[in-house]
C-alpha cells in the first residue's frame, strides 16, 4: 500500500489500497477524493460501491467484524479514522452508515445500467464534475477534468463497459485535450479537491439531523 499516515489521518494515491478484506482496524470517514469497495475473489475485483467525502468506510468495525470489502483510492483522497468506544458514540454511526448505504446502493445501480453515457455522466457527477464539464470548453477545463479522472481501465472497471466505449463517451463529454502544456495537473488538483467537499457539505448538512459524529 503507498500510502501515508499522520495520527489518524490517511492519504492514499489514485488506485492505492487502503485495506483489504479480512483485516481489522477502525472505521474511517472519507474527508478528500472518492473511494471504491470491491468484492474480491484472488485476482477478481468485483466493484461494489463507491464512497464519498463524508461517507464512512469499514463500517463492520462497528460491529466488532473484520472488514468484509477491499477499499482502494478511486482518485487520490484523504481519510480521518472514527473511533468510536461507547455504544451511544456507535449508534449515531450506525445510523449514518444505514442511510448512506442506501443511497450508495441507488448510484452503484445507475453506475451500472442505462446507457454507457449515462454511466459515465452518472460518475461524474458523484465526482462533482458535472459543471466542470459543461464548462470544458473554457479555459483548458477538459485537461483538468481529465486529470483528475482514474485511468481509463478502471472508470470501465467501475461502470462495466469496455476501455474504448469510456474512452468515446469521454470524447463526446470533453473537447480534445489542448496541445498546449501548462499547469493542468494543478487546475486538476484543485477540481479534486474542491468538487468532493462541496459534496461532503451537502452529506454533513443532511446527516446532522441523525446525530453524526465526527
Amino acid at each position: 500500500m503507498t500510502s501515508s499516515v499522520s495520527g489518524v489521518a490517511l492519504a492514499c494515491a489514485s488506485n492505492q489500497s487502503i485495506f483489504l478484506s479480512g483485516e481489522s482496524g477502525p472505521v474511517w470517514r472519507v474527508v478528500e477524493g472518492v473511494v471504491r469497495l470491491d468484492h474480491t475473489s484472488g485476482p477478481i475485483r468485483q466493484p461494489v460501491q463507491l464512497a464519498l467525502a463524508g461517507d464512512l468506510i469499514g463500517t463492520e468495525a462497528l460491529c466488532g467484524q473484520a472488514y468484509q470489502l477491499s477499499a482502494s483510492a478511486f482518485t487520490n483522497c484523504r481519510l480521518e479514522a472514527v473511533r468510536s468506544h461507547a455504544e451511544a458514540t456507535s449508534e449515531p454511526l450506525l445510523r449514518q452508515a444505514l442511510l448512506q448505504q442506501l443511497v450508495r446502493c441507488q448510484d452503484m445501480a445507475q453506475l451500472r445500467t442505462g446507457s454507457v453515457l449515462q454511466r459515465v455522466t452518472h460518475l461524474l457527477g458523484l465526482m462533482g464534475l458535472t459543471r466542470a464539464v459543461q464548462e470544458s470548453g473554457r479555459h483548458g477545463q477538459a485537461d483538468a477534468v481529465r486529470e483528475v479522472l482514474p485511468r481509463l481501465r478502471e472508470v470501465a472497471l467501475l461502470v462495466d463497459a469496455k476501455t474504448e466505449t469510456v474512452c468515446r463517451v469521454l470524447a463526446q463529454l470533453l473537447p480534445p485535450r489542448s496541445r498546449k502544456s501548462g499547469p493542468v495537473r494543478a487546475a486538476g488538483r484543485d477540481l479534486l479537491a474542491i468538487a468532493p467537499g462541496q459534496r461532503f457539505g451537502e452529506w454533513a448538512a443532511n446527516a446532522s439531523p441523525v446525530g453524526c459524529a465526527a
